[in-house]
């Protein structure tokens, strides 16, 4: 019996080793995140790099950051960019809740089919059509109404229109899953529609909304194509500037640039992870105190 015993369980503890991820998945796992992120530490390295060459080391320095405060193209473009994801994100949240809570509450309504399609169809089209198109849009609206003139507004609309489509579908998988029997339970005790929506319903969606706001940010700031059909004179953004620097070859304090991009990108997303944390956290202890 203890021969026998020792046997099964050598058998399990194998099957339990041979359960485990295989080299080829750890293998795959760290070359993704090498080709991933090892440029973005090259790029930060040679942000102190005090050769004007970019692909010559010729020691370390901090100058670029310093002359990076006096471009006032960059610094220009890079506030207009900010200006137009902080405002595009925003409004694409808000209208993309709207049109999620649509979606998933309300099942049979006219124009369903109509609201999904227009939904989900800048999730599939590519770029250059919309950017054409909304163009054309903005060029006969000017024309017939006198507005908007190209520039930050129109930036900030055909942002709102593709970033509106990421913010519904990401709200809408996560209302789907809501428990709304805590909105039921809240305009039961006498709160309202809006007031029982905002007090439950809103801080379970809250992860979903920080991501799709975050998801909706980083779409409008690295958008080039759109911005460039959209924009007007003296409305470049960010990565127009560094395109047309990339023609003529790109210098040093491009990549200061870019390294504080990132650094900023990187403490936003981990300040974004604590939070969606602490909301799930709380979600689950208010599931289990209704429970009890």
């Amino acid at each position: 019996m203890p021969r026998r015993w020792d046997l099964s369980r050598r058998e399990r503890t194998g099957t339990h080793m041979r359960s485990g991820p295989s080299l080829f998945l750890i293998t795959m796992l760290c070359l993704g995140i090498a080709i991933l992120y090892l440029p973005m530490l090259v790029l930060i390295a040679y942000s102190f790099n005090a050769s004007a060459l970019v692909s010559v080391w010729g020691g370390f320095t901090t100058s670029w950051y310093t002359q990076l405060l006096h471009n006032d193209q960059i610094l220009d473009a890079a506030w207009l960019s900010l200006k137009v994801g902080v405002t595009a994100s925003t409004l694409a949240v808000i209208l993309g809740t709207l049109a999620a809570v649509a979606l998933v509450r309300f099942r049979v309504f006219r124009g369903r089919f109509l609201l999904t399609g227009m939904v989900n169809a800048p999730l599939v089209m590519p770029e250059i059509i919309t950017g054409i198109t909304q163009l054309l849009l903005f060029v006969t609206m000017l024309k017939f109404f006198g507005w908007p003139h190209r520039g930050f507004t129109t930036i900030v609309l055909s942002h709102v229109a593709f970033c509106t489509a990421y913010a519904t579908i990401t709200v809408q998988s996560r209302l789907a899953s809501a428990d709304r029997s805590l909105e039921e339970a809240a305009m039961d005790l006498g709160s309202g529609p809006v007031r029982a929506f905002i007090d439950t319903t809103l801080p379970i969606i809250f992860p979903a909304l920080a991501s799709s706001w975050l998801l909706s940010f980083t779409l409008s700031l690295d958008d080039l194509v759109i911005s460039s059909f959209v924009a007007g004179p003296g409305a470049s953004t960010l990565p127009m500037v560094i395109f047309s620097k990339a023609k003529l070859g790109l210098s040093p304090d491009v990549n200061a640039l870019a390294s504080i991009i990132i650094v900023l990108v990187g403490i936003c997303v981990l300040i974004a992870g604590v939070l969606m944390r602490r909301a799930e956290r709380q979600r689950l202890a208010d599931l289990q105190l209704a429970g009890e």
